[in-house]
C-alpha cells in the first residue's frame, strides 16, 4: 500500500466511524496541570540534583541568569520550564542523561 492509499483508507475509516458505520477504539487522555514553584522549591530541586547553577541551567537549556532569577524570586519559571522542573523534582537523576 502506498502513501496515498494509506491516507485514503484512513480518511474513509474516519468518515465511516463518524457516520456510525464502524466502531473504533477511543482513548481519553487527561493532562495533569503543571505545578508552580517558588524560590525554595527551585533551589531544593537543583540541590537534589547535585548540580551547580551553571550546570543546572545548561541542562535545562536556560541561562544561568534565569536560574539565579528563579532562585532569588525576580522571575518565575513558565511553560515548558515548569513541566521540566516537575520532571526533575520527581526524578533528580533525569538531567544526568544529558551530560557528556
Amino acid at each position: 500500500m502506498n502513501v496515498y492509499e494509506s491516507i485514503s483508507q484512513g480518511l474513509t475509516e474516519a468518515i465511516d466511524f463518524q457516520q456510525g458505520k464502524i466502531n473504533a477504539r477511543r482513548t481519553k487522555l487527561t493532562i495533569k496541570p503543571v505545578d508552580t514553584f517558588n524560590t525554595d522549591d527551585i533551589k531544593q530541586i537543583r540541590q537534589r540534583t547535585g548540580l551547580s547553577q551553571v550546570i543546572f541551567a545548561g541542562s535545562l537549556g536556560v541561562s544561568v541568569k534565569t536560574v539565579e532569577a528563579w532562585e532569588n524570586g525576580r522571575n518565575k519559571p513558565e511553560g515548558a520550564s515548569r513541566r521540566l522542573l516537575e520532571i526533575v523534582r520527581d526524578d533528580p537523576g533525569f538531567l544526568k542523561r544529558f551530560q557528556v
